[in-house]
């Protein structure tokens, strides 16, 4: 199923389209992997959901990827003695450790990690942000706060502390049976949510051992201060762009999202561009212009993937909303501008010798109009090369494991295959022509550019570059 279109769409499965039915429909929409949020489901249904996606794979001969989405921490308040209560500007309010029912003057907060983390003037943010608290007093047990915008708090609402350092991990108690479930399942990457520091990712390593790639997912201030760092250690990240928004003026977001997708450019990690992307199409069947556009830049900045949520796990309408990313995505890369824009964005290679022969390749497929870029990559690393510089021309990631080229499903450009391994270089050259005229990516006559490591099975050790002639019979010579 060969895509026409470089960035990929990640949709989120739920109960609106975990069928085998609808999969199938979601894929065929346009979907490339596909998202288990487990702020939702249960063991039993990531189960359930993992099958029928593999059977969809291998009905369509398609490799699709599979992200399982841990909830991380949620911070809550307690419960009103009337389930709710109205706050207006300047009144006092006090989040205390007393599990009694609260009030107008006071509520349960079941976290004593914040009674340690929050400091005089510390903002308290309460049901996404609607309602704005500003810390007063401080002790063990409680928090005394002045309303700075009030408004309707009812039962259990979720608490954000935008200017404050949890001492807490990324992880939950809940996430751990989650996350070694998971991995003992036949899935791609683990999302972290709620990611703080580069600790964060140190520890799920720790459990994850290279068996899943480890996503961190950007919705907290204090990653946004040691970006940097976080991105080195994670496989991949995410810009969580609805709770980012929450902790973080909005107007900073487009211009943070901007500077992440460059930061994933200049370190080689895919980036997905998440949040309310065709939010209106939860109810409607088409969506807002303002959303179209939305869209449209993440796909101008060269994201890898972008992200549907709602739209795709709980809405009226999830193909169409596949569909229409498609569309939009595909317009966008047919844009006289595109690819202008993208390179203007582009990294200096690293100082190796598989850095050099992507960019090399790049150059050469463009200077030459290949037809295509076919790269050999055992662990991924070829194929990552390849993306981060944004050829006009086609990759074709062939691997021999299907954990790499379902990995790779959500990376930018790359259509996966998976293949034996090459024997030797005559092979690898067969081999490579093959698949491109089979996957309808070049015709008899065609060149094309093959990258590999040699000696032939070597991890990331990407060292060849060599154009090869696709013959009349599929096959290829140099």
């Amino acid at each position: 199923m060969k895509r026409s279109r470089r960035v990929k769409i990640l949709a989120t499965l739920g109960p609106a389209s975990d069928t085998l039915d609808m999969i199938t429909k979601l894929v065929e929409a346009g979907a490339d992997l596909f998202r288990i949020n487990m702020s939702h489901a249960s063991h039993d249904l990531l189960d359930q959901t993992i099958e029928r996606i593999r059977l969809v794979e291998n009905a369509l001969e398609r490799p699709l990827g599979i992200l399982v989405d841990l909830q991380g921490p949620k911070i809550r308040i307690g419960k009103f003695v009337n389930d709710a209560i109205e706050l207006k500007t300047g009144d006092i309010i006090t989040l205390d450790s007393s599990e009694t029912e609260g009030n107008e003057s006071r509520v349960f907060l079941p976290h004593p990690e914040l009674f340690e983390a929050v400091k005089p003037d510390h903002r308290l943010l309460l049901d996404d942000g609607r309602i704005q608290l500003k810390a007063q007093k401080v002790t063990a047990t409680s928090i005394q706060c002045v309303v700075v915008h009030g408004g309707k708090l009812s039962n259990k609402k979720g608490v954000s502390v935008p200017d404050s350092l949890l001492n807490m991990s990324a992880m939950t108690d809940k996430d751990r049976a989650d996350l070694n479930h998971a991995i003992t399942k036949d899935i791609d990457w683990v999302a972290l949510s709620f990611v703080q520091r580069p600790q964060d990712i140190t520890d799920i390593r720790k459990i994850t051992r290279g068996r899943v790639g480890v996503m961190a997912k950007i919705e907290k201030p204090q990653a946004v201060e040691c970006l940097d760092e976080i991105i080195k250690l994670c496989d991949a990240f995410m810009i969580a762009r609805g709770d980012l928004g929450v902790e973080m003026p909005l107007e900073e977001v487009p211009g943070l999202q901007k500077r992440m997708i460059r930061l994933a450019r200049k370190f080689g990690k895919p980036v997905v561009v998440a949040t309310q992307m065709l939010e209106s199409m939860v109810s409607a069947p088409i969506p807002t212009r303002a959303e179209v556009s939305d869209v449209s830049v993440a796909v101008f900045e060269g994201a890898d993937a972008i992200m549907l949520s709602a739209e795709s796990a709980s809405g009226d309408f999830p193909v169409e909303a596949v569909s229409t990313m498609d569309r939009v995505a595909t317009a966008v890369e047919a844009d006289d501008n595109y690819l202008s824009i993208i390179r203007a964005q582009s990294a200096q290679p690293e100082a190796t010798a598989a850095d050099a022969i992507s960019a090399a390749t790049r150059q050469t497929a463009e200077t030459l109009d290949l037809a295509a870029i076919v790269t050999y990559t055992s662990s991924g690393s070829t194929g990552l090369r390849a993306a981060r510089e944004r050829p006009s021309k086609p990759i074709i990631a062939l691997s021999p494991k299907a954990k790499t080229v379902r990995r790779l499903s959500l990376v930018w450009g790359l259509h996966c295959v998976q293949t034996k391994d090459a024997e030797d270089l005559e092979d690898m050259v067969n081999k490579a022509c093959a698949i491109a005229y089979s996957e309808g990516f070049a015709r008899p006559g065609d060149r094309i550019a093959i990258t590999a490591g040699v000696p032939l099975r070597t991890s990331g050790s990407t060292n060849m570059l060599r154009i090869a002639f696709v013959n009349q019979d599929g096959g290829g010579s140099s």
